[in-house]
């Protein structure tokens, strides 16, 4: 059968809770493999990387897909390891659905709460599959408990379990009950209204709520099962295919718009990019124009002709609601837009641990700069910069991170790299206006053949850097103009206090040139003297990253838990509960949050549950 629909599923987890032998028993049992990978074998159809094979971990978001009856399902296995947080946030904009998978036997985790926080922000369908109910010590009764109180009150299980945590465990199917209306009774007016009646609502009733609820991302079905058993699968899929609503097509003939959320690397240098559809249609050697925001906030375009199009299920044409693997001139990077922005889109928190990178063969020092600049193009949050004595700068979100990027330069670039320790990156915001200007050397000191006069401010949060101009257009050649912008740029990185320069807006307000003496090289060199002198004048703050917390501790031990972050310069937000536990919510500054965790279990006998994610930055404090 043909498929005349497609959704596009993600396969959500802390790690180690089973996301990618789920993916394989899936594709395993719908004939799409023929036989069934095994992470301990290394030979998975998504983990295809010589990394991922041997840590046994997923780092770089796959798609693979199924049919079932008329609807092909493309998954999408995502990183489940918190230094990979930006390839699930940007998985999460394409998806139409998601699993979120739990372990029977470790429960919700701190990286669970914290995929189930994004997925109730994005109201995105969420089912709930409770993994390998055959393991020793799996409690998928009292996980449901703990799901409740601890991801969403809004949940009800469509299936039970026998012989949990024996190799006889099964799954048996559990129609939506008297249970099951009154949990949806707190989401869907027409069932709180019919048990308020005495009525209460009949079996298709709860059906139909139970369908709208899961669609408009406020309830969540939960499933068990055991994904390398396949006990299970089939009532997920079944629960799939029949509650997550696939989007809908604009009418008429529309213009494609979509989303580049992942890029791979080919032969010859060649880049792959998976490009989301939303609307129109794509078809080989179409000549297509992408919108790309770059990290000093500037919108470029990327346009070029379709060199290669692999439609994931083989079609010839890229649809809309489908995915493909796509190559354009000049490559494609993530985040990269086709036609209008997606209405859901994440905004990923910058990553914030800074680490300096070298050779460690002094001869492989051009190449290792050249490999890390081909990743940083292929992926915008790897930021990298020039660093003292030669060596690169470079921004990440983890040690993990560090340590799959060196294994990465040395398997794919041949090169071996040693990284410095990570420390927290800070940035720098003007703190008011500040006005610079030169005159060409006849009137001052600085003998560069230029005039130049620059305005620095304050920009609106999350803007970058921009530059602008008030002078006429045209009253400088474009060479010279292309210049002052340049440096402009050039010289944000590194501000009066070290650090770059963030959320700032220059101004060109002045300028005039010499004709036939003035080069760009006096813009360049008359450029930077200005901008430092206007920063100085408008005066900069430094600005620290920040982390929103929340950690569950026993009610014995609330008041060691606030003792002891407090001295961290927490700041604390609220603190609820009491039975059976304490949730405790604040922020710290992100050089403190390692601390906090090693900390924890020392106050709370091993029982807190904390989980944390980055909120938005904060002026430094002084240091006593």
């Amino acid at each position: 059968m043909q498929p005349t629909r497609t959704l596009n599923i993600g396969i959500l987890a802390h790690v180690d809770a089973g996301k990618t032998s789920l993916t394989e028993r899936l594709l395993f049992d719908h004939g799409a493999v023929e036989r069934l990978g095994s992470v301990d074998a290394g030979d998975t159809r998504t983990d295809d990387g010589g990394i991922e094979r041997r840590r046994g971990i997923t780092i770089r978001s796959a798609v693979a897909c199924f049919t079932v009856g008329g609807t092909r399902v493309n998954l999408i296995d995502t990183p489940g390891h918190s230094d990979f947080v930006a390839e699930v946030e940007r998985a999460l904009e394409v998806l139409d659905g998601a699993v979120l998978l739990l372990s029977a036997v470790e429960g919700v985790q701190a990286r669970t709460r914290v995929l189930m926080r994004t997925l109730r922000r994005l109201r995105l369908p969420t089912l709930v599959f409770v993994n390998k109910i055959d393991r020793p010590g799996a409690r998928p009764d009292a996980l449901l408990d703990d799901v409740r109180r601890l991801l969403t009150p809004h949940v009800a299980p469509l299936t039970a379990v026998t012989g949990a945590g024996t190799p006889r465990a099964r799954v048996v199917r559990r129609p939506p009950d008297g249970r099951t209306a009154e949990a949806l009774a707190e989401v869907d007016p027409e069932v709180l209204a019919a048990l308020v009646d005495g009525t209460g609502p009949t079996a298709d009733d709860l059906a139909a709520a139970l369908a709208a609820r899961t669609a408009d991302g406020t309830f969540h079905p939960l499933l068990h099962g055991c994904a390398l058993g396949g006990q299970g699968v089939p009532e997920l899929v079944e629960g799939l295919v029949a509650l997550v609503p696939a989007p809908p097509a604009a009418p008429g003939p529309a213009a494609p718009r979509g989303t580049v959320f992942a890029v791979r690397p080919g032969a010859g240098g060649r880049r792959t990019a998976y490009l989301r559809l939303y609307d129109g249609e794509v078809r080989p050697r179409r000549r297509l124009t992408f919108l790309r925001r770059e990290a000093d906030g500037r919108t470029t375009e990327v346009s070029g002709r379709v060199t290669h199009l692999d439609v994931v299920g083989g079609d010839a044409t890229l649809t809309a609601g489908n995915i493909a693997a796509i190559s354009v001139p000049g490559g494609l990077r993530v985040g990269d837009r086709l036609g209008e922005p997606a209405d859901r889109a994440p905004q990923f928190a910058p990553p914030t641990l800074q680490t300096v990178v070298r050779a460690r063969h002094p001869e492989q020092a051009a190449p290792l700069r050249a490999a890390l600049l081909a990743l940083a193009d292929q992926d915008p949050l790897l930021h990298v910069g020039p660093a003292e004595s030669g060596a690169t700068a470079l921004l990440l979100y983890g040690e993990v991170q560090m340590e799959v990027l060196a294994a990465t330069l040395a398997e794919d670039f041949g090169v071996e790299a040693e990284f410095a320790p990570g420390r927290v990156r800070l940035v720098e915001r003007p703190a008011g206006t500040g006005e610079a200007a030169e005159e060409m050397p006849w009137l001052d000191h600085t003998r560069y053949w230029a005039t130049v006069g620059l305005r620095a401010e304050p920009g609106p949060r999350g803007s970058g850097c921009v530059f602008t101009y008030e002078t006429e257009l045209g009253a400088l050649p474009r060479a010279f103009h292309q210049a002052v912008e340049d440096t402009v740029r050039d010289t944000l990185r590194t501000g009066p206090r070290g650090a770059p320069v963030t959320d700032c807006r220059v101004t060109l307000v002045r300028s005039g040139f010499s004709s036939p003496l003035s080069t760009a090289a006096d813009f360049r060199g008359l450029t930077s003297i200005v901008l430092r002198r206007a920063l100085d004048r408008a005066g900069t703050v430094l600005y620290e990253p920040y982390h929103a917390f929340e950690v569950e501790v026993p009610p014995d031990s609330l008041a060691a838990v606030t003792a002891g972050l407090a001295p961290l310069e927490a700041d604390f937000t609220g603190t609820t509960g009491g039975d059976p536990s304490w949730l405790v919510t604040g922020e710290l500054p992100a050089r403190r949050v390692r601390e906090a965790e090693l900390r924890l279990p020392g106050l709370t006998r091993g029982e807190a549950v904390w989980s944390s994610r980055p909120a938005e930055d904060r002026p430094l404090r002084p240091r006593h």
